[in-house]
């Protein structure tokens, strides 16, 4: 039992930064994540430019991961613009306008990769909602959409690295959130490797976010992919993807996973439970509704 959560600021108008809105979701919700915590937030982008965060450690450990990051930097001719270590974090921006593929899979090689992209930044460790914020200052992020997710973990150990959202290895600003389990995961994952691509967990979710990316690469619009996710991933699941443009849900035909949605003129939100949407409106009655079995949709900004 796992919660998600996702919200899109439909305009530029919006005031209430994503960083804050999915810490106050996340916290209705924690009761069904309580070992860890994650963000995939989306702000402004500058043409040519990457940001890059990383799990580091701490002290000797920090310096040495630190050390080969910048090495294979140098290789590809990335050059830094700035750089932070936060937390366990190494979060930095970078210059480079190449094929990002080989270059997010060198990045995994020096160090464990969380994100890459122009826009998007995960943000995870373990706690809750809160003690994420406390060390990383999620609620400064004044980004237009994110994902966020609480994770009990029944698979694999409680760390940073086993925490959701999960990025799409090898494609820039692609993340995921999910709540079920992907029971053709491992048919799926020896055929997207067949072709060359890499893996860097056992997560399900990783491999739903690079399924996804494969499609859009190859220039499938994000709706008929998830269209087409329905069909191909076996299993009972509930999942929120987001882009740097755009957010979208699919459930499986079962539709065992909760999710519930809230829209109006400004935003759309989702979440596993009521009072995570409820977080954002006290005091208000809102007309939510629970999307049917075997359904999915997108959502993007009007600028």
């Amino acid at each position: 039992m796992c919660g998600i959560a996702g919200i899109l600021f439909k305009d530029e108008g919006a005031t209430r930064s994503a960083g804050e809105a999915l810490i106050s979701m996340l916290d209705g919700c924690q009761h069904r994540g309580p070992d860890s915590t994650g963000f995939a937030l989306y702000g402004p982008t500058e043409p040519g430019h990457l940001r890059l965060r990383f799990i580091v450690g701490e002290d000797s450990d920090a310096d040495t991961a630190i050390g080969r990051i910048k090495e294979a930097l140098a290789k590809y001719e990335a050059s830094i613009i700035s750089e932070e270590l936060i937390g366990t974090n190494y979060r930095l921006t970078v210059a480079y306008a190449g094929d990002i593929k080989p270059f997010a899979y060198a990045m995994e090689h020096a160090a464990k990769v969380v994100s890459i992209g122009s826009s998007l930044e995960i943000i995870k460790d373990v706690g809750s909602a809160h003690d994420v914020d406390d060390s990383y200052n999620v609620h400064e992020y004044k980004g237009s959409h994110g994902l966020g997710h609480v994770r009990l973990a029944t698979e694999s150990e409680v760390k940073p690295e086993s925490a959701h959202p999960f990025w799409a290895t090898g494609f820039g600003d692609i993340a995921i959130v999910h709540n079920g389990q992907i029971t053709n995961y491992w048919k799926m994952r020896r055929r997207l490797e067949q072709r060359g691509f890499e893996f860097t967990t056992d997560n399900d979710s990783e491999l739903i976010a690079v399924y996804l990316a494969d499609k859009l690469s190859q220039g499938v619009e994000l709706r008929a992919a998830l269209e087409t996710s329905i069909d191909d991933l076996d299993g009972t699941f509930s999942f929120l993807v987001s882009t740097k443009d755009e957010i979208g849900y699919a459930k499986d035909r079962l539709a065992v996973k909760p999710m519930i949605m809230y829209e109006n003129d400004d935003l759309v939100a989702v979440a596993s439970e009521e009072v995570s949407l409820n977080r954002l409106f006290p005091g208000q009655a809102l007309n939510t509704y629970e999307p049917p079995p075997g359904t999915f949709n997108t959502w993007s900004r009007s600028i």
